[in-house]
């Protein structure tokens, strides 16, 4: 059900009106699921829908939907971004991902992605020597020498 706000929330950006063959297309399921959909989220009070009229989210419907983009695009920036997964991977993986964490592991994940990317001096070297060990099996050769010499 989340998908079908956060879905939702998208295609409305901008004030247009949102339909339901809207939400089947961005959604790749049939006009069917999402009229069910759409009658459970009505009956929870999340969404407004009239048969045959507009789709436009409650107040409590607009918040779920931008915290479940929030939690969407957390995982993406740290898939994508500081696991280095490719971009549309990274896509796919945090929608899956988005429904299964908490709360507080979401909330210490989003400040540890936005600390590793707003770092005045660009990546840290951690984050470099990871990005080596993922490609190459072995520690980067500097890491190798550095725990020679720590002995």
């Amino acid at each position: 059900m989340e998908d079908y706000l956060e879905s939702i929330s998208m295609l409305a950006q901008g004030g247009k009106v949102v339909r339901v063959t809207q939400i089947s297309k961005a959604l790749g399921v049939r006009k069917p699921s999402v009229t069910s959909a759409l009658k459970k989220l009505s009956k929870e009070e999340l969404v407004e829908h009239e048969r045959y009229g507009y789709v436009k989210l409650t107040d409590e419907g607009q918040k779920i939907a931008e915290d479940v983009f929030h939690r969407h695009e957390t995982l993406r920036h740290f898939l994508g971004e500081i696991l280095g997964v490719n971009p549309k991977m990274a896509v796919e993986d945090a929608c899956k991902m988005e429904h299964a964490v908490s709360p507080i592991t979401l909330e210490r994940l989003a400040k540890f992605v936005e600390f590793v990317l707003n770092r005045p001096r660009g990546k840290p070297e951690w984050l470099k020597g990871f990005n080596y060990y993922f490609e190459h099996g072995d520690l980067p050769p500097e890491y190798t020498a550095k725990c020679l010499r720590d002995k």
